[in-house]
């Protein structure tokens, strides 16, 4: 796809909240409506993709996040993986890197995927 200008983007922007409404499960696949929404889509995907690009997140931003959805403190989390809160801290904070066996340990106490904290 081209180039996308902004113009574009803020139609297609408008054009999907119109759409929205007529398209649903059982439209079909290849109904005027449900086509031009799949096109509308992709200008909005292609201009964000520029944009408004989603950085992947930090190792510390992923046990941040991790420990707030489980409701677990820094400090838990350094007792069940055997090191200093401060050392978790520094994890956080992104001072410091976790070693692999520690990351190991992150990923199945936090429910982190691996391919995740390695950034993949």
């Amino acid at each position: 796809m081209s180039k996308v200008t902004k113009a574009q983007y803020e139609f297609a922007k408008e054009r999907i909240e119109e759409l929205l409404p007529l398209v649903t499960d059982e439209t079909p696949a290849d109904a005027k409506e449900a086509v031009e929404l799949t096109v509308m889509s992709d200008i909005v995907i292609a201009y964000e993709k520029v944009h408004y690009p989603i950085e992947k997140p930090t190792v510390g931003e992923l046990i941040a996040l991790s420990l707030e959805e489980k409701g677990m403190t820094q400090k838990q989390l350094a007792s069940e993986i055997g090191v200093s809160p401060s050392r978790v801290s520094d994890y956080v904070s992104g001072r410091s890197e976790p070693t692999l066996k520690i990351a190991r340990l992150l990923c199945r106490i936090l429910g982190i995927q691996p391919a995740m904290m390695l950034g993949v």
